[in-house]
């Protein structure tokens, strides 16, 4: 072992760092894996295609392009807490086996993660839906954590 380092901290100022936003913690809800197309919608922009990863009573992660995330979110950077990028996210849930029911929801685009060259993933937290929206896609989410136990 080598001697210690002589380093004076006399003209050492103090740190201050700064508390983190409090945002609210998504992974609470359990999430089920799905390949559903969703279109979304950032006020006055086209609309755009994508797909549904995985989905939660709470929100659903986006597989997208890099030309898609580029048009969602300019420079390709997360939001910070509290400054989210609003889009209008609609896409169809199953009620019963041949029967599907389309859902419109705000949504708040909460955080990007590139995972290949040209794949990213979206964090999409749900704010508000269109009617029965939210019940629609708590029932499905059950019935599908269900399947997955049995």
């Amino acid at each position: 072992m080598g001697k210690p380092l002589d380093i004076e901290s006399g003209n050492a100022k103090p740190l201050r760092v700064k508390p983190r936003a409090a945002e609210p913690n998504l992974r609470d809800q359990q999430r089920v894996d799905v390949k559903l197309p969703v279109t979304l919608n950032r006020p006055g922009q086209a609309v755009i295609e994508c797909e549904i990863c995985n989905l939660s009573r709470s929100g659903m992660l986006i597989r997208c392009t890099g030309k898609v995330t580029d048009v969602l979110m300019p420079g390709r950077r997360t939001p910070a807490p509290g400054d989210w990028i609003d889009v209008t996210a609609r896409f169809e849930v199953p009620v019963i086996a041949r029967q599907t029911i389309s859902l419109a929801a705000r949504c708040h685009i909460a955080h990007l993660r590139r995972i290949a060259r040209d794949e990213f993933h979206l964090g999409i937290r749900f704010v508000d839906f269109e009617g029965r929206g939210f019940d629609y896609v708590d029932q499905y989410v059950h019935r599908l954590m269900a399947d997955r136990i049995v």
